[in-house]
C-alpha cells in the first residue's frame, strides 16, 4: 500500500522478479552449445561447420523476415532463434544436403515459432519441428550416416552436402569406400543395436568416436555443458533428471529380462540423441510445464516414450517424437498439476432432502 494513497495494488502470481533477462539466458545457452558445435566440426569436418552456419543463418533470417512483414521490431536479438538454428543443425546428419537444411530451418521457425506468435507462444520446440519436417520430407538423407573422424574432413565436403536444390543427393559411395579402407564404419550405434544386437563400447558413446547426428555423439560433453547451465540456474535440472532416470529404469527392466536382445541402461542413456534432447530440448522453458509436479511427469513421459519407440517402434530413435508429444501435452500437464489456490474452499453441493 502506498503511504500517500489508500489504494492497494493486487497482482497475480508469480511474484518473483529475477534480474536476469531472457536474452541473457539465451545467450548463455548459446555459450553452452559452442563446445558441442566445436566437437561436431572436429568430428565431421567442414560439412558439419557449413551445416551449423546454414541452419543458424536461415533461422535468423526467417525470423527477421517475418517480423518485418508483420511490421514488428525484429526479435533476433533475444538469441532464441540462434539456439533454434544451432540445435536443428546438431540433430541432422553431417552429410545432410545444405539446401534441405535451409528448407527445414525455414519451416522450423516459420511454422514452429512464428505461426504461434513468436517467442513465448510456441507450443513445441521449433528445432524439433524443423527436424520432424526434414524426417518426413527428406527420409533418405535423414537416414544416411557418415563415419566419424574421417581423414580429409577438413579439406573437402562430404559430397552429398553440396547437392544442388531439388536434385537427388550426390552419392557418397566413392568417398565412403576411401574411408572404409581406413577401417571406419558409418553405422550408428542405435542401428547396430536394434537390427544386429551389437552394442557399442561405453567409452565410444561417452567421447563421441561414433557415427550419428552432427551434435549428438559425445554424451559426456553434452552433459558437462548442461551442468554449466544448471550451475547458473538457467536450466530446470528436474526435467533432465526425470528424462534420464525414467529412461534408465525402463530400459534396465527390459535389460534384466533379456540382456541379449535389449540394451543396457548405460547404452540407452549415452546413445543417440537422448542426452542432447534431455539437456537442451526438453528443457525449453516455453514448451515445458510450469508446475513442480508437472515437470517430473513431463520428463518421465519423454523418457518412457523414447525407450518404447527405440525398443518396439519401426525407428531406432524416438527422442524427437517423445519430446514433441510431451510438448503437446505440456499445457494439460500444467493444468492438471496446478496447486490449490490459497484460501480456496471447494463448494458444497446442496443435497436434496428425501421425503419423509
Amino acid at each position: 500500500m502506498n503511504a500517500m494513497s489508500p489504494h492497494v495494488e493486487l497482482r497475480s502470481s508469480p511474484h518473483f522478479h529475477e534480474r536476469i533477462s531472457v536474452d541473457k539466458i539465451m545467450r548463455h545457452v548459446v555459450y553452452a552449445l559452442i563446445p558441442v558445435c566445436a566437437y561436431s566440426v572436429f568430428q565431421f569436418g567442414i560439412s558439419s561447420l557449413a551445416l551449423i552456419i546454414v541452419c543458424t543463418v536461415v533461422c535468423i533470417g526467417t525470423e527477421h523476415l517475418f517480423c518485418h512483414l508483420a511490421g514488428k521490431p525484429s526479435t533476433i536479438n533475444d538469441w532464441s532463434v540462434t539456439i533454434t538454428g544451432i540445435l536443428l543443425a546438431l540433430t541432422l546428419p553431417p552429410s545432410f544436403p545444405l539446401w534441405m537444411a535451409a528448407v527445414a530451418s525455414f519451416f522450423g521457425v516459420g511454422v514452429g515459432k512464428i505461426f504461434f506468435g513468436g517467442l513465448g507462444y510456441n507450443v513445441m520446440n521449433p528445432a524439433l519441428v524443423g527436424r520432424a519436417f526434414a524426417q518426413a520430407a527428406f527420409t533418405v538423407p535423414m537416414t544416411t550416416w557418415t563415419p566419424s573422424m574421417a581423414p580429409g574432413r577438413f579439406a573437402k565436403f562430404i559430397p552429398s552436402s553440396l547437392t544442388p536444390p531439388f536434385l537427388t543427393p550426390l552419392s557418397n559411395d566413392s568417398w565412403m569406400e576411401s574411408v572404409a579402407r581406413d577401417g571406419f564404419t558409418g553405422a550408428t550405434p542405435l542401428a547396430l543395436m536394434k537390427f544386429e544386437h551389437v552394442a557399442a563400447d561405453t567409452s565410444d558413446l561417452l567421447f563421441g568416436t561414433i557415427s550419428g547426428s552432427a551434435g549428438e555423439t559425445s554424451a559426456l560433453l553434452i552433459f558437462i555443458c548442461g551442468l554449466y547451465l544448471i550451475a547458473r540456474r538457467m536450466m530446470d535440472w528436474r526435467i533432465t533428471a526425470s528424462v534420464l532416470l525414467s529412461a534408465a529404469v525402463l530400459s534396465g527392466m527390459f535389460y534384466l529380462w533379456n540382456p541379449e536382445i535389449y540394451p543396457s541402461p548405460l547404452f540407452t542413456l549415452f546413445s543417440g540423441g537422448l542426452m542432447l534432447g534431455a539437456v537442451f530440448m526438453a528443457t525449453d522453458m516455453v514448451a515445458s510445464p510450469e508446475t513442480s509436479v508437472g515437470v517430473w511427469i513431463y520428463g518421465i513421459m519423454i523418457g518412457v516414450v523414447t525407450v518404447v519407440i527405440r525398443l518396439f517402434g519401426g525407428l531406432n530413435e524416438g527422442v524427437m517424437y517423445a519430446i514433441l508429444l510431451a510438448n503437446a501435452a505440456s499445457p494439460l500437464i500444467s493444468r492438471v498439476t496446478q496447486p490449490r489456490k490459497y484460501g480456496y474452499v471447494k463448494p458444497v453441493k446442496n443435497k436434496e432432502q428425501a421425503p419423509a
